[in-house]
């Protein structure tokens, strides 16, 4: 017999995809977003180095390392041109944890959270796991086949019991990118609404063709309204060390902080201070890797230019668009 909150979520099935390939060299892997490119040279040294050491083997402190806490403050600082300090700052086990604290800390049970379709399932279900209500709004192809936000369903979709707009973007699977306008109506909502963004960064600087990294918190008063969720998995291609933090304005902090201390208590030792390093590393380390990924999504595109591909403006997957294809 089960509860309500797990009725409506599926299992996962890419492990299921993973035992059906076994290790058939005749098949190309894609039911995975893992990459080939290593993480910062210095964060796999400083691993290795901190297994055995006291100060990365300790429950302490449960919000995560103060030099870690305060390099995530700098990085969103210089992101957003806003003054992040790191009090402000929780450090998680990956990105997703901190999804679920953020969600746990600002929504109740039947609260209404609204969500891009496609998005990261991981963000749905998250969503049902607190009790919330996931309500999708479309992403639709321009005229140039680019992925649009519906403006309209999206002002439609909030109703008085809208509490967040849960918004990743670069988004997965889709690879939309949301542009100035997109981002502005977003914003207005949060403030005609009086709801919170919370922002899955976890990409946001994958981005191709040229197109600018638009921060959310950027835009006036939005850093009050805004909790960003950042991880080093996907920039910086540290996927197992699952690391991640959340920011915010102080008093969702303080609360977004209870909520990591009984959800996991402290997050992971040795891989923090990986994590130090690689925050400290040059962005020319996540500029030559975004160069990589989009020179290989330009391959994709090719080889798959007799199907109905849908180019991704930014991360890690993109889409075909399989109803064109009769299936």
């Amino acid at each position: 017999m089960s509860v309500n909150r797990i009725k409506e979520i599926p299992g996962f099935s890419i492990d299921q995809v993973a035992a059906a390939a076994g290790n058939n060299p005749e098949i190309l892997r894609l039911e995975n977003l893992d990459t080939d490119l290593i993480p910062p040279q210095s964060a796999l040294e400083a691993t290795r180095n901190a297994v055995g050491e006291d100060d990365f083997n300790s429950y302490l402190p449960f919000t995560g390392n103060d030099i870690l806490r305060e390099l995530v403050a700098q990085k969103i600082s210089r992101e957003t041109k806003k003054n992040y300090q790191a009090r402000q700052t929780i450090i998680t086990c990956g990105g997703t944890e901190g999804m679920f604290d953020a969600l746990l800390a600002t929504t109740d049970i039947g609260d209404e959270v609204v969500l891009t379709d496609p998005t990261y399932a991981g963000m749905i279900n998250r969503v049902r796991l607190a009790g919330g209500k996931p309500v999708l709004v479309p992403f639709e192809l321009d005229a140039s086949s680019a992925w649009r936000l519906d403006l309209h369903r999206l002002a439609e979709a909030i109703t008085p019991k809208t509490r967040v707009l849960f918004i990743m973007n670069p988004s997965m699977p889709s690879g939309a990118v949301l542009n100035e306008e997109e981002w502005k109506v977003i914003c207005d909502l949060c403030f005609k609404h009086n709801l919170w963004l919370i922002y899955n960064a976890a990409m946001e600087r994958i981005v191709y063709d040229g197109k600018p990294v638009i921060h959310p918190a950027s835009f006036p008063g939005m850093e009050d309204r805004t909790i960003i969720v950042g991880s080093l998995s996907k920039e910086y291609c540290m996927i197992g060390w699952r690391v991640g933090w959340v920011a915010g304005p102080q008093e969702i902090m303080n609360h977004i902080g209870r909520v990591h201390i009984y959800n996991v208590v402290t997050p992971t030792g040795i891989t923090q201070a990986g994590a130090i390093e690689a925050l400290k590393t040059s962005d020319e380390y996540v500029r030559e890797n975004v160069a990589v990924w989009e020179s290989r999504r330009n391959v994709v595109n090719q080889q798959l230019s007799d199907y109905p591909i849908i180019s991704a403006a930014g991360g890690w997957s993109q889409l075909l668009d399989t109803g064109k294809m009769g299936l």
